[in-house]
């Protein structure tokens, strides 16, 4: 009997230092690349063989969204689990001093008196729940690299990163982070090596400047795709796409060549989408900024080896605020969620299939008010099932109508039927208004 009982106790000790021993977390951030734009989303010339494989073997959700098509706002809600009007950063920079309205950014970037302003609106984030903050409570060790806005990395309660954010030395938008991808992914596989040698577990923001301008991909890629297009332009950013898939597959590749695999969760999401101009490397009217599909819809990939079951689903709605919850449920922290999160788990399949709208917040690229989101927004939107409903705000887009598509049978909302669907308009409005009231 002795015997039986220390067995049973070295295997529930065993069990419970199992279960003790959190997953990692690694958060692949792809910056301004259409929802189709991957050979696993069909499209007909972009090779991304990594990030196939990756949705592959991963709950992925095609129908994937982020509730605001501009990067700074879209990236903090992907951090805290909030809306843009909750987390309050509604735009990429403040407003700047009345005297300097009218100046060019880079005049008004080097005035002392706008810089205090910039680095007020950084304390938005400070009250706010962040991911790595939440996670040392499992005692998690963070890394911040690629895209990053608010500050310098520890702003966002990450132990380690690369971008120091001092607007006095080029930090805007990532500064020294921005070097992650496009010249290696060597800090992050330091950080990653430091956090296995000291057995603690880790998250990475992997937010690499890719496939964002400037498009200048290898020569090697892009002599690829010169050949499937007439424009210079599309073929370059065709080839970004190719590289950032190159970048995403070292660092899959470098984690799991570690034996990491089963011991780490990979989520992939982009921070908004993008369609280049035929003529230069500019963006389309209809992609980032913008209301539609091209600026707010991205594939959401999920992948933990040996506890999610790989599924490509082609029908549930799933959105940015849904990977903190998601993250947190994940590794036994979600007594962490705050009521004001208004995402799902998306590893849990009832509360996919019972969802039944998303919603966003179409903002200005320049933040109108330092306090008041209602002063930057253009358009709110709804999806339920394939209907979309897109409603644009009178103070800012005063002239626009509403819209109302059937993604089902018109993907690139190209016919409004708004004009023919009135109840079914004014429904959705209504959810529209119970969701967020701007009235």
């Amino acid at each position: 009997m002795k015997l039986y009982a220390l067995i049973f106790t070295t295997a529930l000790l065993f069990s419970t230092t199992l279960q003790a021993a959190p997953p990692n977390i690694v958060m692949i951030i792809s910056d301004d690349q259409a929802w189709g734009d991957y050979s696993f989303m069909g499209h007909e010339h972009i090779r991304t063989p990594n990030l196939d494989t990756l949705a592959a073997n991963s709950l992925t959700f095609t129908r994937g969204y982020v509730p605001d098509s501009l990067c700074r706002p879209s990236l903090v809600t992907m951090i805290t689990g909030l809306y843009p009007h909750q987390h309050g950063v509604v735009g990429n920079d403040p407003p700047p001093p009345a005297e300097l309205a009218d100046k060019p950014k880079r005049v008004q970037f080097s005035s002392p008196e706008y810089l205090a302003i910039r680095n007020e609106y950084l304390k938005h984030i400070d009250d706010d729940p962040k991911l790595p903050e939440i996670l040392k409570e499992k005692g998690y060790v963070s890394h911040q690299s690629g895209k990053w806005w608010e500050g310098h990395y520890t702003r966002g309660g990450f132990t380690h990163g690369m971008t120091h954010g001092d607007r006095t030395k080029g930090g805007r938008h990532g500064d020294e982070g921005l070097k992650i991808g496009r010249q290696g992914n060597k800090e992050v596989e330091d950080f990653i090596d430091m956090a296995v040698e000291q057995e603690k577990p880790f998250f990475v923001w992997y937010a690499p400047f890719l496939p964002h301008t400037p498009h200048n991909p290898p020569e090697r890629i892009l002599q690829k795709y010169r050949s499937k297009t007439p424009h210079e332009s599309i073929a370059k950013y065709w080839a970004m796409c190719e590289w950032f898939d190159e970048c995403c597959g070292e660092l899959i590749n470098y984690v799991d060549g570690k034996g990491l695999a089963d011991e780490t969760i990979f989520v992939y999401v982009t921070d908004n989408g993008w369609i280049t101009e035929e003529d230069s490397s500019r963006y389309a009217p209809r992609s980032k900024r913008s209301q539609y599909e091209g600026g707010t819809r991205t594939p959401i990939m999920i992948r933990w080896s040996g506890h999610v079951t790989p599924d490509m689903n082609e029908t549930d709605l799933a959105s940015s605020i849904d990977l903190v919850p998601t993250l947190l449920h994940a590794v036994g922290l979600e007594d962490q969620i705050t009521p004001e999160m208004q995402g799902i788990n998306l590893l849990d399949a009832d509360a996919v299939t019972a969802r039944k709208q998303i919603y966003g917040e179409i903002l200005k690229h320049d933040i109108q008010h330092m306090t008041d989101p209602v002063a930057s927004l253009r358009f709110r939107w709804i999806i339920e099932g394939d209907w979309k409903l897109i409603v644009p705000h009178d103070g800012r887009e005063p002239d626009a109508d509403v819209e109302l598509f059937n993604l089902a049978e018109d993907p690139h909302e190209n016919k409004d039927l708004a004009d023919k669907k009135p109840q079914l308009v004014e429904r959705l409005t209504k959810e529209l208004n119970d969701w967020w009231s701007v009235e």
